[in-house]
């Protein structure tokens, strides 16, 4: 266990390095090319937001001029910005592209009640396994002879981002068409997006592969053509493409279905408190990932008690995780530390945090909630849904948009 110094904005790339590279996949510290992990750049973007024509173009990957995505997830992922204060944010915008933009939005929020309660569940196909029939001593499955895998990957591994689109075609290009085990692609993603995390991640490639609704969706030559074709244009393999043709269908192997799907057993552990559950008085702001912004009600509740983070080191180790990832937290905190008392300590966070009386918001991640079992929270601020959580039908997209339609949480 380390209690580190507390970063500075202008040293970030250098105490990663000293502190937690070893724990990455990287040999030297990596930026993300497009994205700053501060809560002054997730303001910026925020109010640089312009959803005209979203509609139309969410879809368009190339030219980067063209594409209608926001860019926004890095920042909803970790909490500087929340969903309701970005739904909020296009109030005013053309009302097809408000309700297509707000819908990708709940989208979000459902990944957010699956893996709220289902966790680790979310690891294994949820309704449909796909047929592997990969070669097991086959080359990477994202070939990057083609131009579209390259110039897809690359962007991955560049700026720690990706539209939706390319997700798709990476995704299906793995599982659909390549065969290879879909869990082992989706740690490849979680890995590198700044914007990773399980809940979101996972429910993509299980959408993406037909794991959840039995129909994969299939990558080809088509889509490049018609959202860059400037990548098939200039592509070496463009008189021999790989993907010139539908990838084969095969048909998915349905698997038990998971009763939680259908029924939580315990929906208030899932959503967490509707207000403030006060049982002693706090010593000190216990920060997650999930909720790095000024925001935070936990944060706000109490500005004058010190923030402690922990880099949960043994986590670290067995994930492997770009340094991108890394410099990204850490850009915050160095932010956050120069107004006000950050403590930044790495190790396991259950004994770092052993002892002290601690208020968090509730974060809807599965550890975690375990982790304050074992702790001593005596405060537990609400976590801002968009839509709270309740039992019911989580099986699909529109089942779940059913059953929070029913009725509105305050």
């Amino acid at each position: 266990m380390t209690r580190c110094p507390i970063p500075t904005p202008d040293d970030v790339g250098g105490w990663v390095s000293e502190h937690l590279l070893d724990l990455s996949c990287d040999s030297e510290v990596l930026r993300s090319e497009r994205f700053s992990g501060t809560q002054h750049a997730a303001d910026a973007a925020l109010a640089a937001l312009d959803i005209s024509g979203y509609a139309r173009r969410r879809n368009e990957v190339l030219p980067e001029s063209r594409r209608g995505a926001t860019a926004l997830s890095p920042y909803i992922r970790h909490g500087l910005l929340s969903l309701p204060q970005v739904s909020e944010a296009v109030t005013n915008a053309p009302s097809k592209d408000r309700q297509k933009f707000r819908d990708e939005l709940m989208w979000q929020e459902y990944a957010r009640h699956v893996y709220a309660r289902l966790g680790s569940r979310t690891g294994r196909a949820l309704r449909f396994e796909p047929q592997q029939h990969a070669d097991p001593d086959a080359s990477d499955p994202w070939d990057r002879s083609m131009a579209c895998i390259d110039a897809t990957v690359g962007e991955l591994e560049r700026d720690g981002w990706l539209v939706n689109q390319t997700r798709m075609w990476l995704a299906s290009q793995w599982t659909v068409r390549d065969g290879a085990e879909w869990r082992v692609g989706e740690d490849r993603f979680f890995t590198h997006l700044l914007d990773g995390s399980r809940a979101a991640n996972r429910l993509g490639w299980q959408w993406t592969i037909g794991a959840g609704t039995g129909k994969p969706y299939g990558f080809s030559r088509w889509q490049v053509e018609k959202r860059a074709s400037a990548l098939c244009a200039a592509c070496a393999r463009r008189n021999d493409c790989p993907i010139e043709n539908w990838p084969p269908e095969r048909t998915p192997i349905a698997v038990r279905d998971e009763p939680r799907i259908d029924n939580d057993p315990d929906p208030v552990a899932t959503a967490g408190p509707i207000d403030v559950i006060t049982t002693g008085e706090a010593e000190a702001v216990w920060l997650t990932a999930e909720s790095l912004g000024d925001d935070d009600p936990a944060m706000l509740a109490h500005p004058d008690l010190p923030v402690v983070f922990v880099f949960d080191e043994p986590l670290l180790a067995n994930l492997r995780l770009s340094s991108k990832r890394l410099v990204f937290l850490t850009e915050r905190l160095a932010e956050l530390g120069e107004s006000r008392t950050v403590e930044v300590h790495l190790g396991d966070p259950a004994e770092i945090l052993a002892g002290r009386a601690l208020t968090t918001t509730f974060t809807p991640v599965p550890k975690a909630r375990r982790l304050r079992g074992d702790l001593d929270v005596v405060e537990l601020h609400p976590w801002p849904w968009l839509r709270r959580p309740r039992n019911g039908s989580i099986g699909s997209f529109s089942a779940w948009r059913r059953l929070i339609s029913r009725r509105r949480d305050r």
